[in-house]
């Protein structure tokens, strides 16, 4: 327990990294390039998936022995698109259904996807005996 309570703790702080980038990126897209929100949301998210796939792998997750860096990687991203699209579908139902400020929207979508993320990666990317590791 104690192990997946540090793994936790090392999670979030790369997932609060990859937020700043995320919300950074978002901003500045949409505030200082008025691209449409959509399209920025799925940039950031981009970017900070990229970012989030270094530091997780370096600081968070033991990759599967006996799975190829290319296909953890491919693995990473399939999650990460299936998160996009959670991402996106949250944005757009609490933007343009709801009526809720971007900003905040992207605050319930980010706590939502990260759950989601953390859950995923540990099934998907972790060997099993990863918490020995650490």
């Amino acid at each position: 327990m104690r192990k997946l309570i540090g793994q936790l703790w090392r999670f979030g702080i790369v997932g609060v990294v990859c937020t700043l980038i995320d919300f950074g990126v978002l901003t500045f897209l949409k505030e200082v390039l008025e691209v449409h929100y959509l399209a920025a949301n799925a940039v950031s998210f981009t970017v900070s998936v990229i970012a989030n796939y270094i530091l997780s792998m370096r600081y968070v997750f033991h990759g599967k022995k006996n799975v190829s860096r290319v296909r953890e990687f491919l693995i990473f991203v399939v999650l990460s698109a299936l998160g996009l699209l959670l991402n996106q579908l949250i944005m757009w139902g609490t933007v343009d259904g709801l009526k809720i400020y971007y900003v905040a929207a992207k605050v319930i979508a980010t706590a939502l996807v990260m759950i989601y993320n953390f859950v995923t990666r540990k099934i998907f990317l972790e060997e099993k005996n990863q918490e020995e590791q650490r």
